[in-house]
């Protein structure tokens, strides 16, 4: 299984500087991916230009958002667009983890019907699939830049609705689990993998999840005031995820080796500290 991580973006308050530092020190560290986590009404960095950093510093890591929420972006062409400048900087690194969302309040700022996104993200992902398909779009062609790859980067798509697995067999390349327990992982990747047989691809999809961790000093009390904020629209719920983060060395070799025992092609450890001493920390209990 491969290990990835978290850049810190998330996390309010960080310095934009520790985005490229932290970037540069994963993939010394020997990182498979570096992820992002997408929000709008949070004091986080935003998706797309946060990726773009990290690949002008970069040369081997891959990129993944994981997760990006794609309805309350609108237009299909202009994400394509956007991602697909991304994959042209990172030379063909980017994978796109993306879903519909679950956050009214990003959904009210951007203007966009929480409501009808099952159906904006189906005409999206057709959308995008067009444009890096090459599809002529005017006087001038096709939207650019061409995609790195053809068809454009791989797209795992997130969430445990019927249309998710449906998604996957559709236009997907695997399925991400967007947080939860590697029992949670191995019941979604077996959905994910009869929706791929029902269609008859060849192959089987790539599976990935998300998991969040903390070491060091005062681990256990990063990891629950930062999770506690970022999920408190959930409620109680919030302590549940907090109390989920890995937060020893033991617990980190010990997610890995369960994730990957379930299924998991790659899982992607995000931060809930800032401090890029948590990039060795982290690869030192995960790679091991």
């Amino acid at each position: 299984m491969d290990i990835g991580i978290g850049l810190p973006s998330t996390i309010p308050g960080i310095p934009g500087r520790l985005i490229p530092d932290w970037a540069a020190a994963a993939e010394k560290a020997g990182f498979s991916s570096l992820g992002t986590i997408d929000r709008v009404v949070y004091g986080n960095h935003e998706v797309v230009p946060t990726l773009a950093a990290a690949a002008a510093v970069t040369e081997r890591i891959g990129l993944m958002t994981s997760i990006l929420i794609a309805p309350y972006r609108g237009n299909g062409t202009l994400l394509a667009k956007q991602l697909s400048t991304v994959d042209s900087i990172a030379g063909g690194r980017l994978t796109v983890g993306i879903a519909v969302g679950g956050r009214e309040d990003d959904f009210e700022a951007t203007g966009v019907s929480f409501h009808d996104r099952g159906r904006a993200f189906d005409r999206q992902l057709a959308e995008m699939r067009a444009v890096w398909a090459q599809e002529s779009r005017g006087f001038a062609g096709p939207v650019g830049p061409p995609p790195a790859r053809p068809g454009g980067p791989p797209l795992l798509l997130g969430g445990n609705a019927a249309a998710s697995y449906r998604r996957v067999a559709e236009v997907g390349a695997g399925w991400i689990l967007g947080g939860g327990s590697p029992d949670n992982l191995r019941s979604g990747a077996e959905r994910a993998r009869q929706a791929w047989r029902d269609a008859g691809r060849d192959g089987e999809p790539r599976i990935a999840s998300l998991a969040y961790a903390s070491l060091g000093p005062d681990a256990e009390e990063h990891a629950r005031r930062y999770l506690r904020d970022y999920y408190g629209f959930l409620g109680d719920f919030a302590d549940q995820i907090a109390s989920s983060a890995l937060t020893s060395p033991e617990a980190v070799g010990g997610a890995v080796a369960a994730f990957a025992d379930a299924g998991c092609d790659e899982l992607i450890l995000f931060p809930c500290k800032a401090d890029l001493d948590q990039v060795s920390l982290l690869a030192e209990a995960a790679m091991r």
